[in-house]
């Protein structure tokens, strides 16, 4: 990066000037400074910058200017400009910052919010009635509004479809996550509504070949901005030079009191703390909100469809506090002043890494992240050194309080709903954990798992595919009839113990699936017998015609012959594994046929 610099004056209108001052944007970031002038200059633009180097005022600033000089003003429903962001929390965001610059505009240009959240035809609505100079919207949202996904809407009566003709200025946000969260369709969708004649701006925080795609299809004869962190030791290093950045190893069974003795020590400062799965941020909520009374304890993950804004707002108006997130809070959001960073596990990306770690030292201030990592993951380390050219130095070592097993069992024992949450938890990381990007590094055999199921306060290993064959060591099972762990939602318990009594009557649970009876092993073999005999058969049945003119086709019935054992042999194998059921593998061989033949 460039030093910053002070504001064009000849470049922004008075308006967007005061706007500046008034919010204290004295200084350009260096994104900023390139970006600026070639969007008014009336270019394309492609622009890869650091997280957290101010990317949404280098098109914000732009798409004010170019609207409020247009020579024909824009009426009610004519759209000028189209932000399309991958998530709800980042579009609310740049709608909030639009907002600040349009208090003080003398053009009368409106905006409107498209997220998640609300019916698709409210949002119809509130454009018939309010219109929209600006439309901030997450893809799908977008699409849907655009194809007309509305009670009664009908393409040709769509205003939304008509406002785009208008179009000046398309910004993608955050392009590399748009297009890795699998909005391409979407995005496909919603470029074939926008007029050609338009400015398009792409902004991420990393190129990646699908961004250069992207950039090939929907850009015309781009200015590519990259701006590069200079003051680091590495110039590619994709995290800010105010940002600190650490790991701290931890014995898998004192995780847990390890990261509240972290979070201790941090007491009044403002922290995001990253978890694998939703199912881990419900549970260590509960887990933090137990051990942490006096802190204020937040939590956000994409199951949260309506709580989620509202939860959002109030971490970000807090002076301090811990939110506890997944990855939909990794990338683009701006919550003022956060401290610390703290990832529990390493994220299931390298590049969520880098994301995640934006969300501190922003914009020039100082922050820290620190990454947990259990002895068994250590070469992750050399790993983001290479791949995302992120140098880890060791913490100061943590010394928990004290082993916390004890206390979270009893707090399980309370309430067995804190109880299905641990178990959740606990399955979810696992199966998270053997999707890793890095699963050569990081194997599930390699893990503790003994002393993470401890670090988690199970009471017993749950059963799941992903342990099978594996032997657990590092582990004491509770010995209680887990029957007795009672639910404190009264409603809840009492469902519970309705069908507990139907269970102990019946030995069935209500409403579970019943797993249809296996067959055995030598019940199929005499399938695979019977039908063998049956291709024998009609192999002799050939060998008894003459041999003129037969030869060749003889020699291919063989050989089919052949390649059909060998199919049933690979049938049956998939079968054993339970690749298969066992209605597919009658289907596949013909059971019903077979029998009537014998």
């Amino acid at each position: 990066m460039t030093q910053s610099q002070s504001w064009d004056e000849s470049l922004l209108s008075p308006s967007t000037l005061s706007t500046l001052k008034r919010l204290n944007f004295t200084k350009m970031t260096p994104v900023q400074a390139a970006a600026i002038p070639l969007f008014l200059a009336r270019k394309d633009v492609a622009a890869e910058a650091v997280t957290g180097s101010g990317k949404t005022l280098a098109f914000i600033i732009p798409v004010l200017e170019t609207l409020t000089r247009l020579t024909t003003p824009l009426r009610k429903h004519d759209i000028g400009c189209l932000i399309i962001s991958p998530t709800r929390e980042l579009a609310s965001q740049i709608s909030e910052v639009l907002a600040e610059f349009l208090k003080d505009s003398s053009q009368g240009l409106s905006q409107q919010l498209f997220i998640g959240g609300n019916k698709v035809d409210k949002d119809v609505q509130n454009f018939e009635d309010d219109g929209g100079n600006v439309i901030i919207g997450t893809p799908g949202r977008l699409e849907d509004l655009l194809m007309g996904k509305t009670v009664g809407a009908t393409m040709g009566g769509n205003k939304f479809v008509t406002g785009l003709k208008t179009l000046e200025m398309l910004i993608l946000d955050e392009a590399d996550r748009l297009l890795s969260l699998g909005f391409e369709f979407a995005l496909n969708t919603i470029l074939g509504f926008c007029p050609k004649q338009r400015r398009t701006g792409l902004f991420s925080a990393t190129q990646t070949s699908e961004v250069s795609n992207l950039i090939r299809a929907g850009l015309r004869n781009p200015a590519v901005v990259s701006v590069r962190d200079h003051s680091r030791l590495e110039a590619d290093q994709r995290t800010p030079a105010s940002l600190e950045n650490f790991y701290l190893m931890c014995d898998p069974r004192l995780k847990l009191s390890m990261l509240v003795t972290l979070l201790r020590e941090r007491a009044g400062q403002k922290l995001m703390v990253f978890a694998a799965t939703c199912a881990c941020v419900d549970y260590f909520h509960v887990l933090l909100k137990h051990f942490l009374s006096d802190t204020n304890i937040f939590s956000i993950h994409g199951k949260m469809k309506k709580k989620r804004h509202k939860i959002f707002n109030q971490f970000r108006e807090a002076k301090s506090g811990i939110l506890l997130c997944t990855d939909v809070m990794a990338r683009g959001v701006d919550i003022p002043e956060v401290d610390w960073v703290v990832q529990m596990d390493p994220p299931s990306n390298a590049e969520a890494f880098v994301h995640r770690c934006g969300r501190t030292a922003r914009i020039g201030n100082k922050g820290a992240a620190v990454l947990l990592l259990c002895p068994n993951e250590e070469s992750y380390i050399d790993f983001l050194s290479l791949n995302q050219k992120v140098t880890l130095s060791p913490l100061e070592a943590v010394i928990p309080e004290s082993d916390l097993l004890a206390d979270v069992r009893t707090l399980l024992k309370s309430d067995r709903g804190h109880l299905d949450r641990a178990n959740r938890a606990f399955v979810s990381y696992i199966q998270s954990y053997a999707k890793h990007e890095c699963s050569v590094l990081m194997r599930i055999r390699d893990l503790d798992l003994g002393g993470a199921a401890s670090s988690y306060g199970l009471l017993k290993m749950p059963r799941m595919p992903e342990l099978k064959g594996i032997k657990i060591a590092n582990f004491t099972e509770v010995r209680m009839d887990m029957n007795s762990v009672a639910y404190k939602d009264k409603v809840r318990e009492k469902e519970r113990q309705e069908k507990l009594a139907v269970y102990k009557e019946t030995g069935e649970w209500p409403g579970l699936k019943r797993k249809k009876d296996s067959v055995s092993w030598s019940k199929n073999k005499e399938v695979l017998d019977k039908r063998r005999d049956k291709k024998q058969r009609r192999a002799e049945k050939r060998a008894a015609v003459p041999e003129e003119g037969k030869e060749e086709d003889g020699d291919e019935a063989e050989e089919d012959d052949l390649d059909d054992f060998s199919s049933d042999y690979k049938l049956m194998k998939r079968l054993k594994k339970g690749k298969i059921s066992q209605d597919e593998f009658d289907s596949a061989f013909d059971v019903d046929a077979i029998e009537q033949d014998s």
